[in-house]
């Protein structure tokens, strides 16, 4: 990480934080939306004489940081988010300069099915296939833990980080995937319908 920059979004007590410091990297930031976490981490930081930059923030406001960093880490945090999906978007189009390293509970199938361009609209059986890409909607609770909104099964987090401009280079283990910047294909929009006449 010698010379690196690094962010660490839901960074909580700093571990992450202080391990990259302590592996070279040049600059390091941390956020996360709870300032209990952030004082610990200030508190670890400041014991170890470690340069450790933290900030109260959402990852729905990494676009406020203003740069794009060499290597993210977004670890623990996807399922506690009630917009995912936006999340990876966000890190995209904001703070991912080359690579992220990325980790969700995941629950269901470890199958992973191939992903077909299109499907018929009469077809239903797809749904009910092991390796298709799910995500589980959690209502109230999930092990006692209010935030815990999303958890998605190994197809839909690989599926969804496609989808968001990553390309997945290594998957070290069972939730976690490292992931490489890359430019997203042109296509039409998927929330843009034509617009209808007033006859219609």
């Amino acid at each position: 990480m010698r010379g690196k920059t690094v962010l660490d979004i839901g960074c909580n007590a700093g571990f992450y934080s202080l391990e990259m410091k302590r592996r070279g990297a040049a600059r390091v930031v941390g956020i996360d939306t709870e300032e209990l976490y952030l004082a610990q981490a200030r508190f670890v930081a400041e014991i170890e004489g470690a340069d450790i930059e933290f900030h109260k923030m959402s990852v729905y406001e990494v676009g406020a940081l203003g740069e794009r960093f060499d290597f993210v880490i977004f670890m623990g945090v996807l399922y506690h988010l009630r917009h995912p999906l936006l999340a990876l978007d966000l890190l995209y189009e904001h703070v991912v300069g080359d690579t992220m390293l990325f980790q969700s509970m995941q629950r269901g199938s470890a199958e992973v099915e191939p992903v077909e361009p299109d499907y018929p609209f009469w077809n239903e059986e797809i749904f009910d296939q092991p390796g298709f890409p799910r995500m589980h909607f959690i209502e109230n609770r999930y092990a006692q833990d209010l935030t815990n909104w999303w958890v998605p099964n190994r197809a839909c987090t690989e599926a969804m980080l496609r989808s968001a401009g990553f390309q997945i280079t290594a998957h070290p283990e069972p939730e976690v995937y490292l992931c490489r910047r890359r430019p997203l294909p042109d296509r039409e929009p998927r929330a843009v319908y034509p617009a209808r006449s007033a006859a219609e």
